[in-house]
């Protein structure tokens, strides 16, 4: 079969694809720009044989008016030993299924777009019916300032046909909205289009300035995509619209849809600017494993500090400051919006290091409730007898003055007006006198433990990394782990707070009661890359990021995920594992 669509990166649920035209197209993308005729998309340079052409399956024109009962219109090939068409299905959100097509085009997208609990419903319904490396064309519905919305939820092909007629009823479109063309002074886009005297400017060039307004708004979407911060980019955009904001949030509430597609590790920074960062799938992710997966070792009283703007926060001056009081006699953990509670061993841990969020000194009543209820879980899950709040007045107290009646640990409060003043320093110093400080050995090895905990499974680190069995070297943050014989097991990785495996910590981590994250091949020994038609299976729990076992009857190997894993499973191209390690059986 012709590769037609592969994806090549994702963020979240939207894609980075190659559409396989005789030029090709990077998605996602406007198809009317590559193509005379949307429906000749599917069409290849090859001489068909006599009447084949007849049994050829192209998109249509257009998508069915809104409300058309459309039944599935399933895909051929063309059969002929010599050419493999690429073929399309055009289907409704409410009857989608698998029909071994490259694309789907949604003939009811008219009648849900622009209603964020159907728009929400139709794609995931859609996407989750349909293979997960085919492409979502959504006809007669994009404009510049939504299609960063329809390809955050998983569209991966638009056209210019609404944005050309809106411009030909006399409606300019711009990435934040539509004016009357007629109300317009001057033409605030500097486009082909737009480089002619307002006066002269009519519905003809308003249409070709639409188009070009998508164009230009899908090449941001693309970079935004590469950069790993569509969300960032969502999250504001989607202010110029009310059913964009509610679609958005409305795709929130779809946490298994989203955090299933969301990276467990990433390069760029997460935004935090406003209250509805609290519930991106990696926030809750984060909350949810701290608060299920993470355990503490430390015997000592847990010490609640403010965070800071530099990460990671020991390397703030503030952060500094509390270290030299503590003295390593109690249990760090910082409290902060939007991640919640920030044990001092996951302070790496992705996206606590990566964050940046607006600091106005006031907190929302969303931001209180939500850090409450995680400090909430945090202290019912850890055992501690106290807990010193080192934190200012406000925001940081309301929250542990909320908690404080909930669970058993008293609290002590040391900060009389802020939290770096030589009286504050010294009362925190104080209520740790007589605690005893713990060693460096002992605190790399729960930092270990702590990360196998957050990235693998509960009770990953104790099956793993048992203190007698594990020596580390190295230093803070690159803790190298050891057996007692010498032989490297794993790496922490810096940039994301993770633990990365050679193949003898892999063969340890296989042999283990840890959670397994396995990825099974077929018969062939993996050469950079396992590629999406080699699995025969993965587990489900695979993240994109996550760092999984590769195991088959000729290799055996340790590498990090680049689809999640019913991805892998549905997928017949792309790169499924990025190996680091592979030995041969």
């Amino acid at each position: 079969m012709t590769e037609y669509f592969e994806v090549h990166g994702r963020d979240g649920a939207a894609r980075l694809g190659e559409l396989r035209l005789a030029d090709p197209v990077t998605t996602p993308a406007a198809v009317d720009d590559h193509v005379e005729d949307a429906g000749s998309l599917w069409a290849q340079e090859h001489e068909l044989p006599a009447g084949a052409e007849d049994r050829l399956t192209v998109l249509p024109h257009r998508a069915f008016p809104p409300g058309t009962r459309e039944p599935v219109r399933e895909s051929f090939r063309v059969d002929h030993p010599d050419i493999d068409a690429p073929s399309a299905a055009v289907v409704s959100s409410e009857e989608a299924r698998n029909v071994g097509a490259d694309a789907y085009l949604l003939s009811d997208a008219n009648g849900f777009v622009g209603h964020a609990s159907a728009f929400t419903d139709a794609i995931v319904r859609t996407r989750e019916a349909i293979p997960a490396d085919t492409a979502l064309y959504l006809s007669g519905v994009a404009t510049p300032r939504n299609v960063a919305t329809l390809v955050y939820a998983g569209v991966d092909l638009v056209d210019a046909k609404k944005a050309r007629v809106r411009g030909a009823e006399g409606f300019y479109l711009t990435s934040e909205g539509e004016r009357f063309l007629e109300d317009l002074r001057e033409l605030p886009c500097s486009c082909s289009a737009c480089q002619q005297p307002i006066e002269e400017f009519g519905p003809r060039d308003c249409a070709e300035h639409n188009a070009n307004a998508l164009r230009t708004e899908l090449r941001v979407v693309r970079e935004r995509i590469r950069e790993g911060r569509l969300r960032d980019y969502v999250e504001g955009q989607a202010r110029h619209e009310q059913w964009l904001t509610a679609a958005f949030r409305e795709f929130d509430q779809q946490y298994s849809y989203v955090e299933e597609r969301a990276p467990v590790v990433r390069d760029s920074e997460l935004a935090a600017a406003s209250s509805d960062s609290l519930r991106r799938p990696e926030i809750q992710r984060f909350a949810e494993r701290v608060t299920e997966r993470y355990e503490s070792e430390f015997d000592g009283p847990l010490v609640l500090v403010p965070c800071s703007a530099t990460k990671p926060y020991s390397e703030s001056q503030s952060h500094r400051q509390f270290h030299d009081a503590i003295q390593w006699r109690g249990h760090l953990a910082s409290m902060t919006s939007p991640i919640g509670v920030v044990p001092q061993e996951l302070e790496l841990t992705y996206p606590a290091q990566q964050y940046d969020t607006v600091v106005t000194g006031r907190w929302s009543a969303d931001e209180k409730e939500f850090v409450s209820e995680v400090l909430r879980r945090y202290l019912e899950r850890n055992a501690y007898d106290r807990v010193i709040a080192h934190v200012p007045p406000g925001g940081y107290t309301d929250i542990c003055e909320t908690v404080e009646p909930a669970v058993d640990a008293e609290f002590e409060y040391t900060v009389s007006d802020h939290p770096t003043t030589d009286e504050s320093l010294a009362a925190l110093s104080s209520a740790l006198e007589g605690e005893e400080a713990y060693q460096k050995r002992t605190r790399e090895h729960r930092i270990v433990r702590a990360m196998a905990d957050y990235q693998l499974g509960e009770g990953a680190g104790a099956a793993l990394f048992p203190s007698d069995e594990i020596q580390t070297t190295s230093r803070y943050p690159k803790i190298q782990v050891r057996d007692t014989e010498g032989e490297q097991l794993a790496t922490m990785v810096p940039n994301y707070g993770v633990l990365s495996f050679t193949t003898a910590g892999a063969r340890k981590w296989a042999e283990s009661d840890a959670p397994s994250k396995v990825v099974e091949i077929d018969e062939f020994v993996p050469h950079g890359s396992v590629l999406a038609p080699g699995v025969v299976d993965a587990d489900e729990a695979i993240r994109t990021g996550d760092e999984v076992i590769v195991s088959g009857p000729k290799a055996f190997g340790v590498g990090r995920a680049s689809m999640f894993g019913s991805e892998m499973q549905e997928s017949t191209r792309g790169i499924a594992v990025e190996t680091r390690h592979v030995d041969e059986l």
